[in-house]
């Protein structure tokens, strides 16, 4: 039977017009008659079904107490039914609320706040009801069941948008399901998004579609409704305080609840777009689901930029609770007086004491963000989840050594040797990179039976003895004695600041001394060591044709050569996944480190057969912790990762899009004499007309930018270059703030040049 004769034989309606609306559970039509309208909506006939449409329309008839919000009421049949079945379908009427959406007026801080009025008033009247059918209610969009959505997460099809999704789902993990059996419980409304809130334009005038009532926590209620009021806000965590301040006079929250509500408010989005994701994949038709998809994207990436902590203190005010205490920056410096050296360096002239950390953005205990251009540790973003995740799970699986066979060493070494030529076909794995300068060092002199390291000036190569004593960058600190008698110090071949340009005539001028020296040496030469762009020297790349030049000359002596790719490694430079491809070169060893893990500690060296065959005439090599199958499980969620979010051509493009801005700025502040790297491993280097290193300014522009919640460091031999090196995650809209502020602090009267 039809829907216009169902209407018209069991309702008595003179329908004049059916027009569908958008639905989820129900299919619902506008039904347009002689004495009003109304809406039909459709449901499949269960006696599930049934028991909660009864107790659904006990709740409106509850709620139409309210004299302040209209609900719909429910029309019962010719009978007195309270709806009518045909062919397994469950037909039900109910009255027509006219008004404007939420999400079609402007959002005034009166309205919110009587949305905020509304809900905890709903929420005084069915914190009494007791429906034991809705009690029983399972649905997917409540928030208590929020993992359920990570079967949908692979929906999404952006990985980077997946992984942002991960991340609140880890989060809600730690942060919410070890404390939500003491939130309060009881039945709420559950879905106050501002497609579901009518308003004059002034108040809230009717809530409609009670489909996704249950009862769950009751602190859903307001996070929800604040979700829907904080989207499309340049400033959310303001607006969802008019929601919540008006809520809370209501229906108070606890200090627990009002705490928990930034990760519940980022369960709902990732709910809303994963769901969106799955109804846009399969289902023609959705825009009911899809509609705030856009929004709800766009709050996501709002959400992650800002510090929970200064969430929770916003939300903490708008309920009267006092802020959040934190250890003091005082206290922290007392005591790290008291247990650690002097020698134990901080960043900043303003120390941060941070607190948590996620993707390129940081989050420090005062309750700021700080953007992150700085810790190329976490390669592939902070608190990545599926590298957190591979962590976990391995830890609770097995952790032992390499004494035993397990499959996760094989799938590491095998997926981690792929990216490396044929000829580098063996690894050792280590917990550091600096042990793995040490282990790379003593395999040379053990191959080659020589004792000499060549090294490059202003190199560092670890902070282990061996590692000391080959990095020009420490030992040079300690005046003219403090190279060691075996180590062989060859000038950087950096092109800016010499007579040369990067056309090849730079690297043939250094390679040509370097060999002179590399002659002096009478064949004494284990093996010669230098990273593909020397970081500490300044974020230096080698003039172009040095290592084609070098290398051989190394090899023809009996040594062997060695790329330090701990700091450029794993795709940062864009162009490469390792920084010795820049040059067209293969070395005889590898050595890997820092960004390894993406913050686990995990080092490894990889080489040939011919080297590893004279090691392994040696003692036996055995790290504890070297290639555990957890460090292997994260490694390669890592190399996973990279690939996945393809942050290889995301580091080249961004990269070039980076160094591009900041060239324009070299060419209005002429104290910028050079803007050298590759990909997301950038150098700024600051001189002074005359060509000499302006450290002050270095430090100036470093600690502003500080203060102005972007980290950067300084490096080089007079610290005189800023180093921008961020997390693979680190975006464009990311390099227009870090230029903008650069640009305005070269534009203030505190810097003079």
């Amino acid at each position: 039977m039809s829907v216009k004769r169902i209407l018209e034989q069991e309702y008595g309606l003179k329908v004049l017009q059916l027009i569908p609306m958008e639905g989820y559970v129900s299919t619902n039509i506008k039904v347009e008659t002689e004495d009003g309208i109304y809406v039909c909506k459709k449901y499949q006939d269960t006696q599930r079904t049934r028991d909660e449409l009864r107790a659904e329309d006990r709740v409106l008839e509850l709620l139409g107490n309210m004299d302040t919000c209209a609900f719909s009421r429910r029309i019962c049949t010719k009978t007195g039914a309270p709806f009518t079945e045909d062919e397994g379908t469950l037909y039900r009427l109910l009255t027509f609320l006219e008004g404007q959406f939420l999400a079609s007026v402007p959002h005034s801080p009166e309205l919110l706040s009587d949305l905020g009025r509304t809900l905890g008033r709903m929420d005084t009247l069915l914190c009494s009801v007791s429906e034991v059918v809705l009690e029983a209610k399972e649905i997917d969009w409540d928030l208590r069941h929020t993992k359920r959505c990570l079967p949908l997460l692979r929906q999404i099809p952006n990985a980077p948008d997946r992984n942002l999704v991960a991340y609140f789902l880890l989060q809600f993990d730690d942060q919410i399901s070890p404390i939500s059996h003491r939130f309060k419980r009881s039945l709420i409304y559950g879905d106050a998004n501002d497609w579901n809130v009518l308003t004059d334009g002034k108040l809230v005038s009717g809530i409609i579609d009670f489909g996704d009532m249950c009862h769950t926590w009751t602190v859903n209620e307001v996070a929800i409704g604040m979700t829907y009021a904080m989207m499309h806000k340049d400033r959310p965590l303001e607006y969802g305080q008019y929601v919540l301040e008006a809520y809370h006079r209501e229906m108070p929250l606890t200090e627990l609840e009002c705490d928990s509500l930034y990760w519940l408010i980022a369960a709902r989005l990732c709910i809303s777009v994963c769901n969106s994701a799955a109804a846009s994949g399969g289902k023609e038709g959705s825009s009911y689901i899809t509609i705030s998809e856009e929004g709800a994207w766009a709050l996501l990436h709002q959400l992650l930029r800002i510090n929970p902590m200064e969430a929770a203190n916003t939300f903490r005010k708008a309920c009267g609770f006092s802020r959040l205490h934190t250890a003091s920056t005082a206290e922290l410096l007392k005591n790290r007086k008291e247990h650690f050296g002097k020698n134990l360096s901080l960043s900043y002239a303003d120390p941060i004491p941070m607190e948590r950390a996620a993707f390129q953005y940081m989050y420090d205990t005062q309750g700021n963000t700080f953007l992150d251009a700085y810790n190329n540790i976490m390669l592939v973003g902070h608190c990545h989840p599926r590298v957190v995740e591979a962590g976990r799970k391995a830890m609770a699986k097995l952790n032992t050594n390499t004494r035993y066979l397990y499959q996760a060493l094989e799938e590491y070494s095998t997926a981690l040797l792929a990216k490396f030529p044929p000829k580098l076909n063996k690894i050792y794995f280590l917990n550091s990179g600096s042990e793995a300068s040490d282990l790379a060092i003593r395999m040379a002199k053990y191959h080659t039976r020589k004792k000499k390291v060549a090294v490059l000036d202003s190199g560092y190569h670890g902070h282990t003895q061996a590692g000391m004593q080959i990095s020009a960058y420490k030992y040079q600190k300690l005046g003219p004695d403090g190279k060691p008698w075996d180590t062989v110090e060859l000038s950087l071949p950096k092109v800016f600041g010499s007579p040369w340009k990067d056309d090849g005539t730079a690297g043939q001028n250094y390679s040509r001394e370097a060999i002179e020296r590399i002659h002096e040496t009478d064949g004494e030469l284990a093996a010669f060591i230098a990273e593909p762009i020397v970081g500490c020297g300044g974020q230096v790349p080698l003039a172009k044709g040095y290592l084609n030049a070098v290398y051989p000359e190394i090899r023809a002596q009996g040594g062997v050569v060695i790329s330090d790719e701990v700091q450029v490694g794993f795709g940062r430079l864009g162009e490469v996944f390792w920084g010795y491809e820049l040059y067209d070169v293969v070395p005889d060893i590898v050595i890997l480190g820092k960004p390894m893990g993406n913050g686990h500690p995990m080092g490894a060296v990889v080489t040939t057969d011919e080297i590893a065959e004279s090691f392994g005439q040696g003692p036996e090599f055995f790290s504890s912790f070297g290639g555990n199958p957890v460090s292997c499980q994260i490694g390669l969620a890592v190399l996973e990762v990279v690939a996945e979010e393809n942050r290889q051509e995301h580091a080249r493009n961004t990269g070039e899009y980076l160094q591009s801005a900041l060239n324009n700025l070299k060419i209005k502040y002429p104290v910028i004499g050079d803007v050298r790297g590759y990909g997301l491993f950038l150098g700024v280097e600051l001189v002074s007309p005359e060509g000499q290193p302006l450290t002050t300014l270095a430090s100036v522009l470093k600690n502003e930018l500080r203060n102005q919640f972007v980290l950067v460091s300084t490096d080089g031999p007079f610290d005189n270059v800023l180093k921008i090196k961020p997390p693979l995650s680190f975006n464009q809209k990311n390099s227009d703030e870090l230029v903008f502020k650069l640009d305005r602090i070269f534009g203030q009267n505190i810097v003079y040049f």
